[in-house]
């Protein structure tokens, strides 16, 4: 028996045996999704290239990518803290200390702790090298001022990777640390954002007032904060792919299997399902070039292209699907939720200056 087959045994089990009737009833169901995600860790398939004694089943990588594509057929329940698993446990596994791994890891991956990402900044956006807020050290603590922006999840979240300039006289990469803070830590407000739609996760501004985080938080090292998010950032942009993909199948999948629209919506509608499937043969091909230990440029195309392509797709759903000026519900939230995805893992404005620089060899500002 394969792992594979292992895992879907496991689906079997873990979810109700209508879930894919009712896949959409079930699709927010909180109690579902966190028990879940606790189960997934539970039985080792929630990063299954792990090693056993973290939580994995000890897969390689091309048999880890099955399952996760596996699940996105299924169109498995939601992770309720998604950046926890994706960018902050790897990071914890690369660069956090004994301790830290101990401490953190396994109610991350369970979902018991989430995690915000303290990235993006007021006037800085995802031009991290441009953030402005300062940690200082005195004594066994770091002592930070600022503000981060556009921050999912940090009203609900109990931690934060948070990136600070703590030295203010170094290159803009080498000048910024990552440290752990405690949300509920004196001196830390977080403020909702109001969103579009209640299908969206919250966004909120982070205002950061004297806050004392311990020196023993530092993830990595002190001014190496830059590798931190760098090596985060591949973290999250490896799961985007699988969830653009996903994202498409679900957007176009009521206008398969309704009514046939008009003609001159034909060659919109394939263009959107060849590009389906170029992203998830790109995706495949990346994690080709990983096991194989060469260098691509296709993860950050990948990226933009998949990102502008589940907008596209969403947006089509959502026209061809409205009847009398009227569109369902889910197509609408599907649409709503597509429109963050040139704007999380990085915006596509950067993506477009990263491939321009790094893979055209373009000079900066042509």
């Amino acid at each position: 028996m394969t792992s594979l087959d292992d895992y879907r045994m496991f689906l079997a089990d873990a979810l109700p045996s209508d879930y894919d009737e009712r896949y959409a009833d079930y699709r927010d169901d909180v109690e579902l999704r966190a028990h879940f995600q606790a189960a997934c860790f539970d039985e080792g398939w929630l990063v299954p290239e792990w090693p056993r004694e973290r939580g994995g089943r000890d897969l390689a990588l091309t048999e880890a990518l099955s399952v996760r594509i596996e699940g996105a057929v299924r169109r498995v329940p939601r992770q309720m803290n998604i950046q926890a698993t994706g960018v902050v446990a790897p990071a914890l596994v690369q660069f956090g200390t004994a301790a830290q791994q101990e401490k953190y890891l396994r109610p991350t991956l369970r979902g018991e702790a989430w995690w915000a990402l303290g990235m993006s900044e007021p006037g800085a956006g995802s031009d991290l090298a441009s953030l402005r807020t300062t940690a200082i050290r005195r004594d066994d603590v770091f002592v930070v001022n600022g503000q981060k922006v556009w921050t999912t999840q940090a009203d609900e979240s109990r931690w934060c990777t948070l990136y600070v300039r703590t030295d203010p006289d170094a290159p803009k990469h080498r000048g910024i640390t990552c440290l752990i803070l405690d949300m509920d830590a004196p001196g830390v407000t977080a403020r909702p954002i109001r969103t579009a739609g209640s299908s969206i996760e919250t966004f909120c501004e982070v205002f950061l007032d004297d806050v004392e985080i311990p020196a023993e938080n530092v993830l990595g090292e002190v001014n190496g904060g830059w590798r931190v998010a760098m090596s985060a950032l591949d973290h999250e942009r490896d799961m985007i792919w699988i969830n653009n993909w996903l994202e498409m199948q679900r957007a176009l999948d009521p206008v398969l299997r309704g009514p046939a629209p008009g003609a001159h919506s034909h060659v919109r509608l394939g263009r959107l399902l060849a590009e389906t499937e170029a992203i998830r043969l790109t995706g495949i091909r990346t994690v080709g070039a990983r096991v194989a230990g060469s260098e691509t440029p296709l993860a950050g195309i990948l990226k933009l292209y998949g990102s502008e392509s589940v907008q596209e797709a969403a947006r089509f759903a959502l026209e061809v699907g409205g009847v009398g000026g009227h569109a369902p519900r889910a197509q609408f939230d599907e649409y709503l939720e597509s429109m963050a995805a040139t704007i999380y893992g990085g915006t596509s404005e950067i993506q477009r200056n990263i491939i321009a620089e790094r893979i055209l060899g373009l000079p900066k500002g042509a």
